[in-house]
């Protein structure tokens, strides 16, 4: 699709009650692949490569990557598609924008369900770091490529848990990370970083539609932001998946598409 200016790719499995998923830093809509075959038979899956990631544009210009505007690009999508609401499943960075999303246009959000994620950095001082540090890796990406960046970003103590997974499984991971592209990439941390964007812990408490947030036990972080989330939220529960960290629908993705249809179809359908 041709979104305000630029190229994203869409992909749509399945029908019924639409289901859209934004994937994390990196990623691209076939992270979802799995999760999308336990739900295609009840539910419209919605697969976005976010911009800057997998098949859509990578604008050369950081400031396109904004969060708020990658946002109003999702409504321009689900717009096209005939969608009047949607349920969105956001992990990391996708959690984020579908954040960002329920926030800019909660009239078109039916349910959020949220993976290891956060609203942002809470104070000016926080986002300024990040900031710094997220230039230094969008820097790292354009000066010593896309193969340098991969092997450091598989070793970050995030990602640690992932160290278990059968070998074979480590190397899809690896292989569709290196399919990256290094401006993509940059940018997008330039652009659409945690310290990037706004910070929207005061919004939570405006948000009525039910929400599921989901961590892995080993991602303590997460647990306990998602903890703090919770008590900002109206209608929120927070679910803690045992032994593993911050991707659970890549380390157990029967578990984790379970869960997604256990929370959509014991909620509302």
């Amino acid at each position: 699709m041709n979104i305000n200016g630029v190229y994203y790719h869409v992909e749509v499995i399945g029908k019924g009650t639409p289901v859209l998923c934004l994937h994390g830093f990196t990623g691209d809509g076939n992270a979802w692949k799995k999760v999308a075959d336990l739900l295609q038979s009840q539910y419209q899956v919605i697969l976005v490569d976010i911009l800057g990631h997998g098949q859509s544009a990578k604008p050369t210009d950081p400031n396109r990557y904004d969060i708020e505007k990658v946002a109003q690009d999702l409504h321009e999508i689900v717009r096209n598609l005939g969608i009047d609401r949607v349920n969105i499943i956001g992990y990391s960075m996708g959690g984020r924008l579908a954040i960002t999303f329920a926030v800019l246009y909660p009239e078109k959000v039916k349910s959020l369900l949220l993976e290891s994620t956060s609203p942002g950095l809470k104070t000016e001082k926080e986002r300024e770091e990040r900031r710094e540090k997220d230039g230094q890796l969008a820097n790292m990406i354009e000066e010593k490529g896309i193969e340098a960046f991969v092997s450091y970003w598989t070793n970050i103590p995030l990602f640690a848990s992932q160290k278990s997974l059968p070998i074979q499984k480590q190397e899809v991971i690896r292989k569709q990370r290196l399919e990256n592209d290094p401006i993509g990439l940059a940018n997008s941390l330039r652009g659409m970083g945690t310290g990037a964007q706004h910070s929207w812990w005061d919004h939570l408490s405006r948000l009525s539609m039910p929400v599921l947030l989901v961590t892995g036990s080993l991602d303590q972080k997460f647990c306990k932001i998602a903890e703090e989330m919770k008590q900002s939220l109206a209608n929120a529960e927070h679910m803690t998946v045992l032994n593993v960290g911050h991707a659970i629908h890549v380390e157990v993705p029967e578990k984790f598409g379970t869960i997604v249809k256990g929370f959509l179809n014991k909620r509302y359908f």
